[in-house]
């Protein structure tokens, strides 16, 4: 089959920090790896580096998220680079004005274009005191995606809530992880000692529980406090682990100046806090995926969550992991303190977890991604 060229177009992107970025950045190698011409369109990024096939607008910060920034809707630019480059097909990562932008732009030029559902953005307002804006945000959204020819999404649940919504031609492609990067051998018995942990092995005594993501009032970060105070009382020597940044860091910080904050981390540092971890506690309820729960499985640890997005299709209950019934916060914490209590079930959960890992790698959900690209082109 002939190469494809292809132009992404994204709000966020690496060295942003978030999984929306991570995964683009994984189809964008994944599909040049292939074989393929990928270009790519987003906001301009602090000490701008040129890269090849990337063109970039001007953006405006995100309030609360500074790190990250609204691609301006320029429209022409993206018109300009569709008709130098020529591309096959536009894929829109992203729902922002810049998104819009190349919706109307693909189709001004006659072309073929796809979009990605990566994050609940309607129910985030909720979370912000902003109830009455999740009509309008579940409009914003889903009138984008009617506009393409596909929209593809991690998983099969995902799929059937949006084509319920009448948005057409919903794909689960799933979402990968990687094992090499992720796995139990990043353990350091250093980094665990300057926690506070000396280096005398898994026991009950002996717990790092940890938090990996946007700290954020939509990750449901009160329940992981709660979890981690219930353990705290039957273990006084644990210690709560958070890695990451957001708005939510400096109440945390003030609530709990004995837990550990590491900021955001990435590549082999983050992998090393993954391993040297016990215990992985995750109760968010907006997720689409939850690349970070996938992460922590890999890493080797004994997980703690709620039974959908990623979870519903991983997690086998009691055996690699232990999945909650989705809101049911007496569960969770039940299960976080029995696990933190009995470290040879959190072994054998790790184990387990790291190996049925093995076989999610980026390669498969690449090569998914691409026959549903082709499968458009050849309907379009």
């Amino acid at each position: 089959m002939r190469p494809l060229r292809i132009l992404l177009v994204t709000e966020t992107y690496p060295p942003e920090i978030n999984g929306v970025a991570m995964t683009t950045q994984r189809l964008l190698q994944g599909l040049r790896a292939r074989g393929h011409w990928v270009g790519l369109v987003r906001p301009r990024q602090q000490n701008e580096t040129q890269q090849a096939a990337t063109w970039t607008v001007r953006g405006l910060p995100i309030p609360k998220y500074p790190g990250l920034r609204l691609g301006l809707p320029d429209w022409r630019q993206l018109r300009r680079v569709m008709r130098e480059q020529q591309p096959d097909l536009v894929h829109v990562v992203t729902e922002g004005p810049l998104g819009w932008a190349a919706v109307f732009a693909a189709r001004a030029s006659k072309l073929p274009v796809t979009s990605g559902y990566h994050t609940h953005f309607d129910l985030y307002s909720g979370h912000y005191g902003l109830n009455w804006l999740m009509p309008l945000v579940t409009g914003w959204l889903d009138a984008l995606h009617r506009r393409c020819q596909a929209t593809f999404v991690p998983t099969p649940e995902l799929a059937a809530t949006l084509s319920a919504r009448g948005i057409p031609n919903v794909r689960a492609v799933g979402r990968g992880v990687d094992t090499a990067l992720f796995n139990p051998s990043r353990r350091d018995l250093a980094l665990r000692a300057h926690w506070g942990i000396p280096a005398a092995g898994l026991n009950e005594a002996n717990l790092i529980c940890l938090f990996v993501g946007r700290l954020a009032p939509e990750k449901n970060l009160e329940l992981v406090e709660r979890a981690f105070a219930a353990i705290a009382a039957q273990n006084p020597r644990a210690r709560m682990l958070w890695v990451g940044d957001g708005p939510s860091l400096s109440r945390l910080q003030a609530a709990h100046p004995e837990h550990i904050f590491a900021g955001p981390r990435i590549g082999n540092d983050l992998a090393t806090h993954y391993a040297s971890a016990d215990l992985f506690l995750f109760g968010s309820l907006s997720e689409t995926w939850g690349n970070v729960l996938t992460e922590a499985l890999a890493s080797g640890l004994s997980v703690v969550t709620y039974r959908r997005a990623a979870a519903e299709i991983l997690i086998r209950d009691g055996e690699n992991g232990i999945a909650i019934e989705a809101g049911d916060a007496d569960a969770f914490i039940s299960a976080a303190t029995s696990l933190a209590g009995n470290a040879a079930t959190r072994r054998r959960l790790g184990q387990a977890a790291s190996k049925s890992m093995q076989a999610h790698g980026w390669a498969a959900i690449v090569e998914r991604f691409e026959n549903g690209l082709r499968d458009v082109l050849t309907h379009s």
